[in-house]
């Protein structure tokens, strides 16, 4: 087990039931199982808090917490930004985090392939979200 994928998921700050939100998705993970539920609250098209919760491996609960801190305070059109270029990363564009989400090359690494569906779980539950 990576270390760095371990502390990347213990920074939780926002895995928390968000009672008064706006939106919320939920998705399963048929390969494995893992669930992943996202509430957020969106203000004049801006994330404005958000909440994770779910039943699922390290790798999703450390995509979860970097997808929640780079979310608040973003335009609904960013975010859904960010999903498409984590799912970019992983059909093969691997420069395009380097590029534009350093934040989030800790975690999309291809040592990480093997775990690309724990990993982009979160980013196609808060997809459903902000591309209504």
């Amino acid at each position: 087990m990576d270390l760095e994928i371990l502390q990347i998921a213990s920074k939780n700050n926002n895995q928390k039931f968000l009672e008064n939100h706006t939106h919320n998705s939920r998705l399963k993970n048929s390969l494995c199982g893992d669930e992943m539920q996202i509430k957020v609250i969106i203000k004049k098209d801006k994330i404005v808090d958000f909440g994770y919760q779910g039943k699922c491996c390290i790798y999703c609960q450390a995509s979860a917490s970097l997808l929640s801190k780079i979310s608040i305070n973003k335009n609904k059109l960013k975010v859904d930004e960010i999903c498409d270029d984590a799912k970019s990363y992983f059909e093969g564009d691997f420069e395009i985090i380097n590029r534009k989400w350093k934040v989030l090359c800790k975690l999309f690494k291809k040592k990480n392939m093997s775990r690309k569906e724990c990993i982009l779980l979160p980013f196609k539950t808060l997809k459903k979200i902000v591309s209504d």
